[in-house]
């Protein structure tokens, strides 16, 4: 499914526009992987020190909003690299 979209695009317009949407998809990826492993950290730091679970969630979250944030403006970016020229 990704790829016939990849491709699709590529053919419409160009290899410009498939690196952007290569950047989109890579910036959501590695969003989603920090993600998934600050939240497994958590819980290995939550299991060891169950009296500290408070301030680590909420590091977790801020930190979690941070990356989000991050990945958002990343596909923005790319999504405006493709629409706009």
């Amino acid at each position: 499914m990704l790829l016939t979209i990849l491709l699709q695009v590529a053919a419409s317009a160009g290899f410009a526009n498939l690196g952007a949407a290569l950047g989109a998809g890579i910036a959501v990826i590695g969003a989603g992987l920090g993600i998934g492993r600050i939240g497994g950290q958590a819980m290995d730091a939550i299991s060891r020190q169950p009296e500290a679970a408070g301030d680590i969630r909420s590091n977790m979250i801020v930190i979690a909003a941070l990356i989000e944030g991050v990945a958002f403006l990343a596909v923005i970016v790319c999504a405006l690299a493709i629409f706009i020229k």
